[in-house]
């Protein structure tokens, strides 16, 4: 899939004066059904996460809290995503290298996920990565 098939989602924001509400449905927001739920935080400045892909997993990507960003790469272009609001997402299709970084200090990344943890749909080394995308073509 090439990174074009990565976007932006804007979610449905609810806003009033106590405070503004946002909600994800799966099926309606995003294309796929939710199986699991983690988080990231407490990352120290100037590190970075991810650096690997998933052969089937895909993903929704959320700044919860402060800001960061993603950068997606097919093998071919890399796309480089902000996130710094709570009612916008990332959606990551499978087999798309990604890496995060530039985290903000408190910052809090939500990832909602198409199936539950698995090992084996990991490739954590880009060489490999580069060479299951060309074989796939």
């Amino acid at each position: 899939m090439p990174v074009d098939d990565c976007k932006i989602i804007q979610l449905p924001k609810i806003s009033d004066p106590r405070g503004n509400l946002s909600f994800i449905e799966s099926g309606q927001h995003i294309p796929f059904e939710i199986q699991r739920v983690y988080y990231l935080y407490d990352v120290p400045g100037g590190s970075d996460r991810g650096s690997h892909a998933h052969k089937t997993l895909h993903q929704f990507i959320i700044a919860m809290s402060g800001s960061f960003d993603v950068v997606l790469n097919d093998g071919h272009e890399t796309r480089r995503f902000h996130l710094n609001r709570s009612y916008n997402g990332l959606y990551v299709c499978p087999m798309m290298w990604r890496d995060l970084d530039n985290f903000s200090s408190g910052s809090v990344c939500m990832v909602l996920a198409s199936s539950h943890y698995n090992e084996q749909d990991y490739i954590r080394d880009y060489p490999e990565f580069l060479a299951q995308v060309t074989s796939k073509k």
